[in-house]
């Protein structure tokens, strides 16, 4: 496998200037461990576990996906709940070479097939069962189907035909210690993410672009040792990968991982764990400031909350304040180049909720028109970022994301204000923003045109005070034809795509609206459809 490597641009702005610090992610863990061995590093629903055991943890695995033939430029496919095996297994990938590939529990057989199949993964680690789902039966199938994949390991279960993983921590920890002569410039996470064409993108980082965005956001943050970050985000998400797996090693202090989003669960989590920082999506927020029974919880210790990966209402960010007491700022970024922008703590209220701040440390961002030209100040454009933190292309690309000098075309639409204060104004990609997750409307239309009783369809964005948005479907039916709802559901579940992209809520039209050359006018249908739901 060939991964992206590091850009003539990128060595001399980043790593020549001294940017980038040569770190490995993993030894922040293995000093952790020599310093202070019985301080908590992870908790779940299940365990508590310290930098001593973690790291014992690590290297046994590391030990055992050496002896299943994994090694340096490997990839090894994790999709595992945020529970502490996800981070033992993670762990002990990187420390040996290896490419870690998180992927989202929700995904289903093609979805799933696509991610593991392109990046060629070696071996697949999976729960046994999560959320009354065989995902061991599943990885076994994509065992047989993908000639690559030559080992599929179950966590929390046994299943025939798969190894369990107790029996790699079970591995002489002789065997695990970490690969020498690696170099922070390794690829270390692959990361798929979803735009506007119908096959993911698999986002290539290394220790060093990972390194950067969490130093700078301990700076931002003031964020110690005495901190306990608190991680809902799925560590599939670069959120998660981020500030569920490497923060917390980074500064020495613990992660209490939360494997189901449940406010009253999270709110308990909080109270317990005292936990004080979080970088997560609105739903999260929305749902710990609004929770009916707030005042019988003692979250107070919560300090931080940095919202992004979804539109975040300034009244949400006000609220938030003064309910929950926590100091709450919107941010912008993506799984290419995370957290490009946000707001210290201590920012005015009014710059914390109406904007998405300004670039942090050594990021930036500039907003230009359709030919690139830079736009005056207030005026919406196009969004093109560059920093230390961009990844380092993507898996299989021949083109290059970034320009000669850096720049990646985030797709997004923005302004900029004299104190270089970005707000964003909408995405020009074709996707709906559901929970922080991104769907490509392109994909569920593909699949959907599939079915016999559609002949043409579009998929648009319906506004969801919880989740943003909410797909929806606008179907023109062939002659004769009747559809349901529940018809689409059978029809993607069949297809076994994942649950999020099924569209809820369906609507007719005799002929979608068009340009003269042909493009559907979803303005026009978001629309209608909003019109309808009034």
């Amino acid at each position: 496998m060939t991964f992206p490597g590091v850009s003539a641009f990128a060595r001399r702005a980043y790593s020549d200037t001294g940017l980038w610090d040569g770190e490995l992610l993993d030894d922040y863990l293995f000093r952790c461990a020599s310093r202070t061995p019985d301080r908590p590093a992870v908790i779940d629903a299940d365990s508590r576990i310290s930098y001593g055991q973690l790291a014992r943890r690590v290297t046994a695995v590391a030990a055992g996906l050496r002896g299943l033939g994994v090694g340096r430029g490997d990839v090894v496919s994790i999709q595992l709940p945020n529970w502490w095996e996800a981070m033992v297994v993670h762990f002990a990938a990187i420390s040996i070479g290896a490419v870690s590939n998180p992927t989202m529990p929700i995904l289903r057989d093609r979805d799933l097939a696509f991610m593991v199949g392109s990046a060629r993964a070696k071996v697949l680690v999976v729960a046994a069962d999560y959320r009354n789902h065989d995902h061991g039966a599943m990885a076994l199938r994509l065992g047989r189907e993908l000639p690559g994949l030559e080992h599929v390991v179950t966590v929390r279960g046994r299943r025939e035909g798969a190894l369990a993983f107790d029996e790699l921590l079970a591995s002489a920890p002789e065997g695990g210690t970490p690969e020498a002569g690696r170099s922070a410039d390794d690829p270390v996470v692959l990361l798929y993410t979803s735009g506007t064409e119908s096959s993911p993108k698999g986002a290539v980082h290394s220790h060093n672009t990972l390194g950067y965005e969490n130093r700078t956001m301990i700076e931002l943050f003031e964020l110690t040792a005495d901190d306990v970050v608190w991680a809902p985000s799925p560590i599939a998400h670069i959120t998660g990968v981020l500030f569920a797996l490497h923060l917390p090693t980074m500064l020495d202090c613990a992660v209490a991982l939360q494997d189901i989003w449940e406010p009253t669960t999270a709110l308990e989590l909080i109270q317990a764990e005292r936990c004080t920082f979080v970088v997560a999506a609105t739903p999260f927020l929305h749902g710990l400031t609004y929770h009916p029974e707030l005042s019988r919880f003692d979250v107070g210790c919560l300090r931080v909350f940095v919202c992004g990966g979804a539109d975040v209402p300034p009244t949400l960010i006000a609220d938030a304040g003064e309910r929950l007491g926590v100091r709450a700022v919107r941010l912008y970024g993506s799984t290419e180049i995370p957290t490009v922008t946000s707001s210290a703590a201590g920012a005015p209220l009014d710059r914390r909720a109406r904007t998405d701040g300004r670039a942090i440390a050594d990021a930036d961002i500039v907003v230009v028109d359709d030919e690139g030209r830079p736009v005056p100040i207030g005026t919406v454009g196009r969004l093109r970022a560059r920093g230390p933190e961009a990844m380092l292309g993507y898996l299989g690309l021949d083109r290059d994301p970034f320009d000669p000098d850096g720049w990646f075309d985030t797709g997004d639409l923005g302004s900029l204000d004299e104190g270089g204060y970005v707000t964003m104004a909408g995405r020009s990609k074709d996707i709906i923003l559901r929970g922080g997750e991104n769907i490509s409307a392109k994909e569920v239309e593909d699949l959907l045109g599939t079915h016999p009783a559609i002949a043409d369809v579009a998929v648009v964005s319906m506004p969801d005070p919880r989740l943003t948005e909410r797909a929806c479907a606008v179907v023109v039916l062939r002659p004769g034809a009747s559809l349901e709802l529940s018809d689409l559901t059978a029809h993607l579940d069949a297809l076994q795509v994942a649950r999020q992209k099924y569209p809820e809520r369906l609507e007719f039209v005799d002929e979608l609206p068009r340009t003269p050359t042909g493009k559907v006018q979803k303005f026009a249908l978001r629309t209608l459809v909003a019109e309808r739901l009034t």
